[in-house]
């Protein structure tokens, strides 16, 4: 069986390390990229089976790299899962209007995070 491809899009180095290191560690074929814009070029290349968003970008934020990937016809099939400190009532319903498949709040619930992330691959 193929491992399944995440591409993390995370400006945090701390925070893009840890969710790489949990996923790789669990058997998941694991990219990391810091921003919007390394991941649109990324994404030219490579066709990802999920992507967690941190939604806290810079230049091109989490919600509308959301919107814009979920509308390109070459992207929209993509698993998009917030991965997110944003945790007030109404950023879930946010995300998912943007577009967001799923929303894993931060911080990570690091024993049963990889198995959270699998569970959107189903």
């Amino acid at each position: 069986m193929q491992s399944k491809q995440i591409l993390i899009i995370e400006d945090n180095a701390d925070n893009r390390e840890l969710v790489k290191f949990l996923l790789s560690t669990a058997g998941f074929t694991v990219d990391a990229v810091a921003n919007a814009m390394e991941a649109l070029a990324w994404l030219k290349n490579h066709h990802p089976d999920l992507i967690l968003l941190d939604m806290s970008l810079p230049q091109i934020d989490g919600w509308q790299l959301a919107q814009q990937l979920k509308a390109d016809p070459l992207t929209a099939d993509i698993k998009l899962v917030a991965l997110t400190a944003h945790t007030l009532p109404g950023d879930r319903k946010r995300a998912l209007d943007a577009g967001c498949d799923g929303f894993i709040s931060k911080p990570l619930d690091v024993p049963n995070f990889a198995r959270t992330v699998g569970e959107y691959l189903q």
